[in-house]
């Protein structure tokens, strides 16, 4: 070997771990890196504190050595809700801080500001805090995942019911014109079949109209009326369909029930036999008072968060996401690669979660990226949500 060939040889060893560290930014013998953006400021900065959740489980595994003795860091930037400096912010982990990975980013507009850019760097951007079903699209966006089921899948989940108890149903559908509602259209079509257009009659409505009684007017007369709305919406058409005295059993979307917000403004008479969906436990249903889980997750917010509200059920989604995240790193057994980290994402089998409704796992693969599929369904009954039913699984048509 002569001295070019021997300095060309030294030159690709020393190259060598530092291609590898640009293969794995954010990693260090010592550190996982990663990040993400929420909204602590604004319109809806109520659910950044699911972001607060996953912070906790941190320092809860900081405590316990970290993962394949690494530090986890977790830099998060508020967005404020607005998609241009959540695209801003986005630029700043993946250029500056150089995080290995994106994880738990909310709502639909600031990850479609970003979903092109990180898709195109090859960034995993995992377990969105969002409802579409777009984000479990597997080929059109192979590095993003969304985490909860999605609106498509509460759509089927409602229709299945509905035909489990009159087979022959007709189904009004009240839906938001955007992406969020059109899920509800997808899901029912996926139940239905071609009977859709004979047992479907669906209207819309724009988020800046006053009212939706002129659509619920035109809507009346079938048996199952599914409400794929906001929680303002949600609250116009319990009250409009006790006015009208349209007996129609009625579900409206999870993300729309919230007792303060949706139940008490619509009345909570006229709510009386209101169905929607779960899947995870309530902090607040006495049912799971001594449950373990729940008796976890209570330990959890006592030691790493106290001063937060524990009867919040975004603290519980934080909590929730933050464990499925340490079931992916563990699982990348010391590889933290961004492909590695990605497989690993798309390779959860049946996992169950202290925080998950009994039944309800994760699974995903590398041609499934919708983790939550089944749900349980839940009823109004006057004082408060009650589960009833068995686990419901979504998916498919």
């Amino acid at each position: 070997m002569d001295r070019r060939t021997m300095l060309a040889a030294g030159a690709a060893l020393l190259a060598a771990p530092a291609a590898r560290a640009q293969e794995t930014p954010g990693v260090t013998p010592t550190e996982i890196r990663f990040g993400g953006t929420t909204a602590l400021s604004g319109p809806v900065s109520a659910l950044g504190v699911q972001c607060r959740a996953v912070e906790g489980v941190c320092r809860m595994m900081n405590e316990a050595g970290g993962i394949a003795g690494r530090k986890l860091t977790y830099i998060l930037y508020d967005d404020g809700f607005s998609p241009p400096k959540t695209l801003e912010q986005v630029r700043r982990l993946v250029e500056q801080d150089r995080v290995a990975f994106l994880f738990n980013m909310l709502g639909t507009a600031p990850n479609n500001a970003v979903v092109r850019y990180v898709n195109q760097r090859k960034v995993p951007h995992i377990f969105l805090s969002v409802n579409g079903d777009k984000w479990g699209d597997y080929k059109e966006h192979p590095w993003t995942m969304g985490f909860a089921p999605s609106a498509r899948t509460e759509a089927q989940v409602f229709a299945r019911h509905a035909l489990s108890v009159k087979p022959d149903a007709r189904f009004a559908l009240l839906y938001q014109n955007d992406d969020f509602g059109r899920d509800y259209i997808h899901g029912l079509r996926d139940v239905l079949g071609e009977a859709y257009d004979t047992r479907v009659r669906a209207a819309s409505y724009e988020v800046t109209d006053p009212t939706v009684d002129s659509q619920l007017i035109a809507l009346q007369g079938p048996e199952v009326l599914i409400s794929g709305v906001t929680a303002k919406f949600a609250a116009m058409a319990i009250r409009k369909l006790h006015d009208l005295g349209w007996k129609a059993q009625h579900y409206i979307a999870s993300g729309a029930s919230s007792v303060a917000g949706v139940i008490q403004p619509a009345g909570v008479e006229r709510a009386m036999g209101t169905i929607t969906s779960a899947y995870l436990k309530d902090p607040n249903d006495p049912a799971w008072a001594e449950d373990a889980g729940m008796q976890q997750f209570r330990a959890f917010m006592a030691r790493w968060l106290p001063d937060a509200d524990t009867s919040d059920i975004y603290y519980t989604y934080g909590y929730t996401v933050g464990l499925a995240l340490m079931q992916i790193l563990r699982q990348c057994d010391g590889s933290f690669t961004r492909e590695r980290i990605m497989k690993e994402t798309a390779n959860l089998r049946a996992l169950e979660l202290p925080t998950l409704l009994p039944g309800i796992r994760v699974d995903t693969s590398p041609t499934d990226y919708r983790p939550l599929q089944q749900l349980q369904l839940v009823r109004w009954d006057g004082r408060m949500w009650r589960r009833f039913g068995e686990v419901i699984e979504g998916g498919g048509s």
